[in-house]
C-alpha cells in the first residue's frame, strides 16, 4: 500500500481569536506537483509552515510519509523542506559559504560552484547583503537543492523574479520532481502555477474552496472572484 506524502485532516490554526486555517483536509501522492492558490491573508502560507513543522497546528492531524510529525519530529526534518518567500540566509556570508553550511547540516558532498551556476550565481563571491531580492531568491532555490528533500514546500517561488527568473524557477522545480521529491508550492499566480502542477488546493479566508485537477483551477478562482473590483 502506498503511502502518501501528506495527509492531513480538519488542519486548522488560530492565531488569538481568529482562525487563519480551517478544517483543511487532503492527501498528496509522493511525487506529485501540488498548488495551493489564494489571495492575501488566504491561510497559504500558514498552511505551508505547519506542513514544515515550523509552526504548531491548532486543531486537526496530519501525517507526512506516514509519520506523525510531533513524535518523529527529526526523521520528518531530514525529508522535509521549506522555501519561504522570505528566506533566511547569512547575510554577512557569500553564496558559497552559505550553501556549505547547509551542506554540512544535512550532511550532503556537492559542487557548490556547479550548484550555484544552475542558478545563474557562480560569479559572485560577495556577500549576500549585496545581492538583489531576485539573486537572493535563486541562492534559495539553490539551497533546496542542496537538501534533496524528499518533500519540497515552496512560499511563492515567483516572488522578486524577472520572467527569466519565472523559467529559471519552472526548471529547478521539475529538477527537484524528475529527481523524485514531492513539490509543493503555494503561489497567488494562479495561471502560470496551474500550468507546473497535478493538482490545486484554492483557499478563501483560511477555508477551502476547491480541490482537483490544477487545471481547473484558474476557473475556480474566477468564480470565487467574480464580483470582485
Amino acid at each position: 500500500m502506498s503511502v502518501h506524502a501528506i495527509k492531513a485532516e480538519s488542519l486548522s490554526r488560530r492565531f488569538g481569536p481568529r482562525w487563519v486555517l480551517a478544517r483543511v483536509s487532503l492527501e498528496v501522492e509522493r511525487g506529485e506537483r501540488f498548488l495551493i492558490v489564494g489571495g492575501n491573508g488566504s491561510g497559504k502560507t500558514t498552511l505551508l509552515r505547519i506542513l514544515a513543522t515550523a509552526l504548531p497546528k491548532s486543531l486537526g492531524e496530519f501525517s507526512l510519509f506516514g509519520m506523525d510529525p510531533e513524535l518523529n519530529r527529526w526523521d520528518v526534518r531530514q525529508k522535509v523542506a521549506l522555501l519561504s518567500h522570505q528566506p533566511a540566509l547569512y547575510e554577512d556570508l557569500s553564496a558559497v559559504e552559505n550553501l556549505r553550511i547547509v551542506t554540512r547540516l544535512v550532511g550532503q558532498s556537492l559542487d557548490l560552484v556547479e550548484l550555484l551556476g544552475r542558478v545563474g550565481l557562480e560569479d559572485r563571491p560577495d556577500p549576500v547583503c549585496f545581492y538583489s531580492a531576485g539573486m537572493r531568491k535563486r541562492l534559495a532555490f539553490a539551497r533546496l537543492l542542496a537538501q534533496k528533500p524528499e518533500l519540497a514546500l515552496i512560499d511563492e517561488p515567483y516572488g522578486q523574479l524577472d520572467p527569466e527568473g519565472f523559467d529559471l524557477v519552472d526548471g529547478l522545480m521539475d529538477e527537484l520532481a524528475q529527481g523524485g521529491a514531492t513539490v509543493v508550492m503555494a503561489s497567488h499566480l494562479v495561471e502560470r502555477a496551474a500550468t507546473r502542477c497535478d493538482r490545486a488546493l484554492l483557499l478563501e479566508a483560511g477555508q477551502p474552496r476547491y480541490l482537483g485537477p490544477a487545471v481547473d483551477v484558474p476557473k475556480a478562482w474566477r468564480v470565487l472572484h467574480r464580483g470582485d473590483s
